[in-house]
């Protein structure tokens, strides 16, 4: 995706109007449209790199989330930035108040609005860029990522949707 400056660009996204119908799209994966913004992830050279699809910086403002990129090590993910509100369900405008805070203000707002990162795509493994590798190798390598390393909350992983699993490439 362009504008995904973690080190590694992410895959780019179309926009649907319905979901596709597997026997109608063969070759073809989906993933649910989260409500938050899409974000990039790395850490090189022990530096922590948040960024969203444009490029902007949001490690700093996405608090547990930006802290918690070392569990990530020289791995890179593609996935998107949430606040899910009380009742579960997201919550895109505390998002866009919590990363629009500074200061006091932002410390909070990231504790009262905890943002997760959920992660739907891996870009580089251990140091590999894997961005030409099949979808299904990918997605496994992610799955394997998230088991190895426990990761958990501010960490999600994004649930295969199982229609569509059968349309996946790779």
């Amino acid at each position: 995706m362009e504008g995904i400056r973690c080190d590694v660009d992410a895959a780019g996204a179309d926009a649907e109007h319905s979901v596709p119908k597997p026997e109608l799209r063969p070759g073809w994966a989906g993933e649910p449209k989260w409500d938050g913004f899409r974000a990039g992830v790395s850490v090189n050279a022990g530096r922590v790199v948040l960024r969203s699809r444009r490029g902007t910086e949001m490690g700093r403002r996405s608090g547990g989330c930006g802290r918690g990129c070392a569990a990530v090590g020289s791995d890179a993910l593609d996935g998107e930035l949430v606040v899910w509100d009380a009742a579960g369900r997201l919550a895109f405008e505390r998002l866009q108040n919590r990363l629009a805070r500074r200061g006091a203000g932002a410390a909070r707002a990231a504790e009262e609005w905890p943002a997760h990162f959920v992660a739907f795509d891996l870009l580089r493994l251990s140091g590999t860029d894997t961005t030409r590798w099949p979808y299904q190798r990918r997605r496994a390598a992610l799955e394997s990522v998230f088991a190895s390393r426990r990761l958990s909350a501010p960490w999600a992983l994004c649930r295969r949707p199982p229609r569509l699993m059968s349309c996946a490439s790779g």
